[in-house]
């Protein structure tokens, strides 16, 4: 990000750090509830109130963002979203819950649209889009880490009763960031008087966008199979607590945030494309290590509590870098809306991966949990190497 711009750097980074805290709280929303007896069916389908406002809203708030820039839509996202987790805690019934995840879905659906535009609308070199994005987007492991810590931490205490005051903690945070916007006057992305959203779509209609949606799904499917079911599995498959299965949950994050920040450090010495496939390969080699010790050595299967949250290492940086490598290439007038395109997958592959993952548990059929997930990740290298084949082609000419 260029110097006049480097001072936005901070809310922007806890944008993504609230937004984290409120999407990623779903491990522990799941943990909870299932001990209340409600049961994974209801629990997988609970993502979906989540995703599926998001990749509803998205294209139609671009005109809306475009009116009213991206400064005043990311007050008004944060404003709801602090207003929203100060409510939380203080009801008890379930169907709040799809209310809730459905306003914060499309509260971060608007809030993702300006961050990205935002950075887009500044940068134009692909690897420096590279470096800010894996800053900013590191912030968002971060918001993982600190959820599944201080939420475990509360849960095991003698105050666990009360872990839905926890939020009350993201309220005090989106007030504090939303005063650091108002004090900023920020550069807006390029304001247009009204978006052709169907025309400008048809634009995106050509074999490297709907590869490019196809990755971005399939990232979005393997990580959400770690975010928000990871406790859940260590809980039931290793037999290990709440308090311990959240913390070692939280070190995967804590591993992704260490991924995406060495990433921006070193990303512009490497090809985005070989350094994407090197990580791919990386995570296929763990998941094969651990889908051979739950197979073969089950007695010891207590190492996979140390030796997922290495994978985050490898997974965090690539959902940034692949971004960063397409919108590089994408006008800065229709930045805002291929964003939406970006947020629409993303949240079919979170709101899929969840519902498969509700029927793996359903079924207590956590021994293939790895497997599934090797898979998946297969699924994603190949895809990937059909998109850098085609990219290479386009943007050569």
């Amino acid at each position: 990000m260029t110097t006049k711009h480097y001072n936005i750097s901070l809310p922007l980074k806890l944008t993504f750090l609230i937004f984290s805290m409120v999407l990623n709280c779903m491990g522990i929303v799941i943990l909870q509830l299932s001990e209340a007896k409600i049961t994974y069916e209801k629990l997988g389908f609970l993502e979906s109130f989540k995703d599926i406002p998001i990749a509803f809203i998205s294209l139609f708030v671009v005109n809306f963002i475009s009116k009213i820039g991206a400064k005043k839509a990311l007050i008004l996202a944060l404003t709801i979203v602090g207003i929203c987790s100060l409510i939380l805690p203080f009801v008890e019934v379930f169907w709040f819950y799809k209310l809730w995840f459905a306003i914060i879905g499309t509260c971060f659906a608007i809030g993702k649209i300006c961050v990205f535009g935002i950075i887009r609308n500044n940068i134009s070199d692909e690897k420096s889009l590279a470096k800010t994005m894996n800053n900013v987007e590191a912030s968002f492991m971060i918001g993982i880490f600190v959820v599944n810590t201080g939420f475990g931490w509360l849960i095991s205490s003698q105050y666990s009763q009360f872990w839905k005051f926890g939020f009350l903690s993201i309220s005090v945070l989106s007030a504090i960031t939303i005063f650091l916007f108002s004090r900023l006057n920020i550069s807006e992305p390029i304001k247009e008087e009204k978006v052709n959203i169907i025309e400008d779509l048809s634009g995106f209609i050509n074999p490297l966008v709907i590869i490019f949606l196809a990755v971005i799904f399939s990232i979005v499917f393997v990580e959400q199979s770690f975010n928000s079911w990871l406790p859940s599995f260590y809980k039931n498959h290793l037999k290990v607590n709440s308090f311990f299965a959240l913390q070692a949950s939280s070190f995967l994050a804590l591993f992704s945030y260490i991924g995406r920040t060495v990433t921006a450090n070193i990303i512009q010495r490497f090809s985005l494309s070989k350094y994407y496939i090197l990580c791919l390969s990386l995570i296929i080699f763990v998941l094969i290590i651990i889908a051979g010790i739950q197979f073969l050595d089950m007695d010891n299967s207590k190492i996979l509590l140390y030796l997922f949250p290495v994978i985050g290492l490898f997974l965090s940086p690539l959902y940034p870098v692949i971004n960063s490598k397409m919108i590089a290439q994408i006008d800065k007038t229709k930045a805002n809306l291929f964003t939406s395109l970006i947020v629409i997958f993303s949240s079919l592959g979170s709101s899929v991966s969840s519902i498969i993952m509700s029927i793996l548990f359903g079924n207590q059929l956590l021994s293939y949990y790895s497997v599934y997930i090797l898979l998946a990740v297969i699924v994603l290298f190949t895809i990937s190497l059909i998109y850098f084949k085609l990219a290479d082609k386009t943007f050569r000419k």
